[in-house]
């Protein structure tokens, strides 16, 4: 459960245990969504008049391509999650750490804070290993499970300097 009745928080804190699933409403075309449903668990309490706090952490799963070969690897975000949940009328409206909501609404709604944590959290690129040869520039064959007969691509001149440079180098 990510939605909590607002007048139940202001009197005591609640244990946050849910999950957010991969069909989910908050997400929207684009999002790099998980592979299976995000564990969230924290604890949601009152901060003051129309504010409140989350602390806890999300967890999941997404596939991404290898930046070298493009083979799908599996990518794990595990992030801490703090958040502050603030009326729409607060003047803290333009701080990008607190999340504004309707003070008419009588739940406060944690998926949109997670969506965003979560695409916050993904990597921006992964490899398949860390000594993943990639793609063969010119055939574009997975240098991983072989090699090709293509030759070696010829070096560009204007490294040249630098390359008589590093060759006195101790």
């Amino acid at each position: 459960m990510l939605s909590f009745d607002i007048r139940s928080l202001e009197s005591q804190a609640a244990q946050v245990e849910g999950l957010l699933a991969t069909d989910d409403s908050v997400w929207e075309d684009g999002d790099l969504r998980p592979t299976s449903p995000i564990k969230v668990g924290g604890r949601l309490s009152y901060a003051g008049p129309s504010r409140f706090y989350f602390s806890g952490s999300i967890s999941g799963q997404t596939e991404m391509s290898c930046r070298r070969c493009l083979t799908e690897v599996e990518a794990s975000v595990d992030e801490e999650a703090h958040f502050i949940f603030s009326s729409e009328g607060d003047d803290t409206s333009d701080d990008p750490d607190v999340h504004p909501f309707d003070e008419q609404a009588h739940n406060l709604d944690l998926r949109p804070a997670i969506r965003e944590l979560w695409l916050l959290s993904v990597p921006g690129f992964v490899l398949c290993r860390e000594d993943c040869k990639g793609l063969c520039r010119s055939c574009g064959i997975d240098l991983n499970s072989g090699s090709c007969d293509c030759a070696p691509a010829a070096t560009e001149s204007r490294w040249d300097a630098l390359r008589g440079i590093r060759s006195q180098l101790p």
